[in-house]
């Protein structure tokens, strides 16, 4: 057997993502992002996890709008650019969008972030202040501060525009300092009506088919948690995401429901769509496992090889075994182990040399998986090599 290893082409051959398939929970914008993620060679897998209600169909926002036209706010807080322009355009379809600026425009208006502050400008208004961090518990922190009108709070009516969910710990803080605050619901997340896409995301993640899934809203992470438990596997969905499965947050609230039971996760250091993608973008090519293997190098991803920097599809029978055979490399491993890896619970043993001869024909060197005669199968791997042009760690948890 050859100890020689052969160059392997510049990473830059291969999308970052290839061979990868990323679940979506997202509702709104999951175009875009599946969009981009497939630009870097990913295979997308959408499965919402929430729907948005339509502003338009709100009765609860109404209510609320015409409850600030009546009285306005001292002080309105604008958390996002999109709930703010469906605010102003809901009302305008309800015939009192000038009567809403009015009121909003005698109060001063706070920004959470920049398309919050871009929203107000081009209804007409001016925002008084925006936290460079683009947190609400900055924002906070300005009004119990005193800073926005030097007195701090007690007194003040303040109207707290939602970004889909409820901020308790916001509205509790700023009543128990004396406000009076009104929730201003402007778009709602609801169960998704088909529930079908979801479930078939979370089985694809049971069954080790997704190798990412994606978060842009703590509703969805929630929503996600929520449907495994009301399906019975919530336990078997934990320890997916605390193992193989890599969980991918725009930041640090919308990652907030996974971190609290544990699962980890990674988060760009901006909350923005295009910055989570280029992070897993940087991300996953550290987290394959590359191996020196009868002379060639070997990188495993999600549902594909790289065989000297070409990647080859695998189908999902042929991939379970070459975990099974990466666990251990160099090193026999027995048919009957490796009928327990294969997806499907066959108890035909002939169902391993089946896969396995796919297997070798999809990688295009059968000499990469050795027969060890009577015993079982082993990839052949070159003792003598030094570390493997991708590093990392594989997608299972274990080091190179």
């Amino acid at each position: 057997m050859s100890s020689a290893v052969t160059t392997v082409p510049p990473r830059a051959e291969v999308p970052p993502l290839a061979g990868f398939t990323i679940g979506v929970t997202a509702a709104r914008r999951a175009d875009e992002l599946a969009t981009m993620l497939e630009r870097r060679g990913a295979v997308v897998q959408h499965g919402p996890a929430l729907r948005i209600v339509p502003v338009a169909d709100d009765t609860e926002l109404a209510d609320a709008t015409r409850g600030l036209i009546a009285r306005p706010p001292d002080i309105t807080v604008a958390t996002t650019g999109i709930g703010f322009r469906g605010w102003v355009e809901a009302a305008d379809g309800w015939g009192i969008g000038e009567d809403l600026l009015a009121a909003l425009g005698s109060g001063k208006l706070i920004a959470r972030g920049p398309k919050a502050r871009g929203a107000i400008r081009a209804s007409g208004l001016v925002d008084t202040w925006s936290p460079p961090s683009e947190s609400s518990a900055e924002v906070l922190d300005y009004l119990l501060d005193g800073a926005c009108d030097g007195r701090g709070v007690d007194g003040l009516r303040i109207a707290v525009q939602l970004h889909g969910e409820p901020l308790p710990d916001v509205v509790e803080a700023l009543t128990v300092a004396g406000a009076e605050v009104v929730e201003v619901p402007v778009y709602r997340w609801m169960p998704p009506v088909d529930i079908g896409p979801l479930d078939r995301l979370i089985d694809g993640v049971l069954a080790s088919c997704v190798d990412v899934l994606t978060f842009t809203s703590a509703p969805a992470a929630a929503s996600l948690l929520a449907r495994a438990t009301e399906r019975g596997v919530r336990e078997e969905l934990l320890t997916a995401l605390r193992g193989p499965v890599l969980s991918v947050c725009v930041g640090p609230v919308t990652a907030a429901p996974l971190e609290a039971v544990d699962i980890p996760t990674v988060q760009p250091q901006r909350s923005r769509l295009g910055a989570m993608v280029r992070h897993l973008e940087a991300e996953m090519p550290g987290r394959v496992r590359s191996l020196p293997v009868a002379g060639h190098w070997l990188e495993l991803r999600g549902h594909a090889v790289l065989v000297d920097g070409a990647l080859r599809g695998v189908q999902p029978a042929g991939m379970a075994l070459l975990r099974a055979l990466a666990r251990r490399p160099g090193r026999v491993v027995a048919r009957s182990e490796l009928l327990q890896a294969l997806p499907g619970g066959s108890g035909d043993e002939h169902a391993v040399e089946t896969a396995m001869a796919r297997l070798r024909t999809a990688l295009g060197e059968p000499k990469l998986v050795q027969t060890v005669v009577k015993r079982g199968y082993r990839l052949a791997l070159d003792p003598a090599v030094g570390a493997g042009p991708g590093g990392g760690h594989c997608l299972n948890g274990e080091s190179r």
